[in-house]
């Protein structure tokens, strides 16, 4: 469904995405991951034709998506994060001027209509003013409008953001039932989202491909290292400075002073495989420290994103900031 090669965009000097490539067959459910100014957004705003490549080729089917934009746009059901509605118009009235924009027959109109809005939960609010609504009805609001043209490939950039526990439930449920059905590339930074909505995981950083596999096989394939939980009567930074010296330590993920008289500290410790917990046990004893819990944990799909996307946070810059003239996105969304 998807194909995608070499695909680079530069901002003036800047690298924002770096010859990546991959491909997506039809009615898989795929989950794109990256941290804050990795190359995500722009990744999926050139494949949805609101950005022009630098290099690179995109198709979506059998389009050619940069020499066909429009023909491949009715490909398409893209919801972006920043949802772009026309805050004054009623939800049915705009889904209406939507599907008349995407070229919905007008016989299949309304059930087109009536299907995105049962989907996307916001059928009691057809008749309300958009503008009028919380911010996520808005974001469902968003969602029915990526799925009123029944389009065979769904782009969805963080589609669960200010929605509520059950809404949330409701759009994993939703796009889990699509699997088969429709292509989808979710991208999320909710990560129990992806490995509960997604059969494969891409994660991006800095611009270049740097993981892609099913979170599981991504969870093996970061097995050369292992996370190790420890909990200790101490302070936090001796703890964590004595363990950093223990062999085969890598780093501390995650620290928590669970008690301040006395106090307790929780490590979190990236460490390499193999049997390391001896040395650790025997660190800590010849410290006179009180061990309280010492454990191997499985990784998880949140340690193999931080393993693979950990940098310096002073490169967290925002890619949207650089845009370059002609590439903003116009209200109303494709």
């Amino acid at each position: 469904m998807i194909q995608i090669d070499h695909l680079t965009k530069r901002y003036g000097e800047r690298l924002a995405v770096n010859d990546i490539s991959f491909r997506v067959e039809p009615g898989e459910v795929i989950g794109f991951l990256g941290p804050n100014g990795a190359g995500k957004s722009t990744t999926l705003r050139m494949l949805t034709g609101y950005l022009t490549p630098n290099e690179g080729s995109i198709r979506i089917g059998d389009v050619d998506a940069i020499a066909s934009p429009v023909k491949a746009r009715k490909l398409i059901g893209y919801m972006p994060e920043s949802v772009p509605l026309y805050r004054e118009m009623r939800v049915e009235e705009y889904l209406r001027y939507r599907a008349r924009l995407k070229q919905v027959p007008s016989a299949k109109r309304k059930a087109h209509i009536d299907k995105a809005l049962e989907l996307a939960s916001v059928a009691d609010v057809r008749d309300r003013i958009i503008g009028q609504l919380s911010k996520g009805y808005r974001s469902r609001v968003g969602l029915a409008d990526a799925l009123v043209a029944d389009p065979p490939l769904l782009v969805l950039d963080e589609p669960t953001a200010g929605l509520d526990p059950n809404q949330i439930r409701q759009v994993r449920d939703l796009i889990r039932g699509m699997a088969g059905e429709k292509t989808v590339l979710l991208s999320t930074h909710i990560l129990p989202e992806v490995e509960s909505t997604c059969g494969r995981v891409l994660i991006i950083n800095k611009g270049e491909l740097v993981g892609e596999g099913e979170p599981g096989n991504l969870r093996a394939a970061s097995e050369g290292q292992q996370m190790i939980t420890v909990e200790a009567r101490s302070a936090r930074e001796p703890l964590e400075e004595l363990l950093l010296k223990v062999e085969g330590v890598r780093s501390v993920a995650d620290a928590t002073l669970l008690s301040n008289d006395p106090p307790v500290t929780r490590l979190k410790l990236a460490a390499d495989a193999g049997e390391i917990t001896e040395r650790i046990f025997s660190a800590i004893a010849e410290a006179s420290l009180t061990l309280r819990e010492l454990r191997r944990d499985e990784a998880s799909l949140e340690d193999v994103f931080a393993s693979l996307t950990t940098r310096d946070g002073s490169q967290d810059e925002a890619e949207e900031s650089s845009e370059e003239p002609g590439d903003k996105q116009e209200e109303g969304g494709a």
